[in-house]
């Protein structure tokens, strides 16, 4: 019982960085309804710029340098990129987002080289033992702080000019204009707010038990998609429930996978994706996504 525990919060602890990258997820296709598959390599870019500057101006410092240079690249794509393929089909957005990822990735992986940048965390490798349960340190700040930053988010989005102005552009994005919502100032704040989420995330994905900065961590960051997918690709409520369902089904897979050889090696890491086959095929909204309308 106490190693399903173990495996229990462990998937909770990952479930909610997977939540923090599909919040971000969902956030920009809200505002702006571009499918951002460059999230992976800009969550990259926080966590490589952490950890070259932390030894130079400490840890927290670096952490806000990390979070900001992925915010600020974030926009950048929205500003340079995005904007000027406006009105384009979403498909043809969502090519474009592959290149920016393809391109800041490939130029990421040039600068770490055959390194794995070590990110000298608070926490390090602490291990703790919470009613009987044997956790990293690092897993445990990662569930106090995931819901902090989702809940702050969330009071943002319901109670300041700019979550109203997020909600309407979601619902009309024309009615909004006409009524007086910039919407490229929405997108902007939309694709920053994703891309500082993703920096937070990278950190955890980094952070002990893992070896530290890689390039992979840019495809461990994947692992949200389906979380996004599953949750809906516009519901902040669904993206946390996403992760979290994502994060314990592939903890437990990943625990139980000896018992689980019936199924082939390695299902802990296709785990997710099929959670999302097999919901999508049952709602294909996702769980808490908003319902497709179709012309007749």
């Amino acid at each position: 019982m106490t190693y399903f525990l173990t495996l229990l919060v462990n998937g909770i602890s990952i479930g909610s960085v997977y939540a923090l990258i599909a919040v971000g997820f969902v956030v920009v296709f809200k505002a702006t309804r571009v499918l951002n598959f460059a999230h992976g390599s800009i969550l990259l870019l926080g966590v490589v710029v952490l950890a070259r500057l932390q030894d130079s101006i400490g840890f927290w410092l670096a952490l806000l340098a990390g979070v900001a240079a992925s915010a600020v690249f974030a926009a950048l794509v929205y500003l340079i990129v995005m904007q000027r393929a406006e009105g384009a089909e979403e498909g043809t957005l969502a090519i474009l987002t592959i290149g920016v990822d393809i391109l800041l990735l490939t130029e990421l992986t040039r600068q770490i080289g055959n390194d794995i940048l070590a990110i000298d965390a608070p926490w390090g490798a602490t291990i703790v033992e919470p009613f009987g349960l044997r956790l990293p340190l690092s897993r445990v700040v990662a569930i106090i702080v995931a819901p902090i930053l989702l809940g702050l988010l969330g009071w943002l989005f319901e109670r300041t000019d700019w979550g109203l102005a997020m909600r309407a552009a979601a619902a009309d994005s024309s009615t909004a204009s006409l009524m007086g919502v910039r919407l490229r100032n929405v997108g902007i704040a939309a694709w920053a707010t994703a891309g500082g989420l993703a920096a937070v995330g990278g950190l955890f994905l980094a952070s002990f038990p893992a070896a530290g900065v890689a390039p992979a961590i840019a495809i461990s960051a994947l692992a949200a998609i389906p979380a996004w997918v599953v949750g809906g690709f516009d519901s902040v409520p669904g993206a946390i429930l996403g992760g979290l369902l994502i994060g314990v089904v592939s903890s437990l897979a990943a625990g139980y996978q000896a018992d689980l050889t019936f199924l082939g090696r390695g299902i802990g890491s296709v785990a997710p994706w099929a959670v999302m086959v097999l919901v999508l095929l049952i709602r294909p909204d996702g769980l808490l996504g908003g319902r497709s309308t179709q012309r007749v």
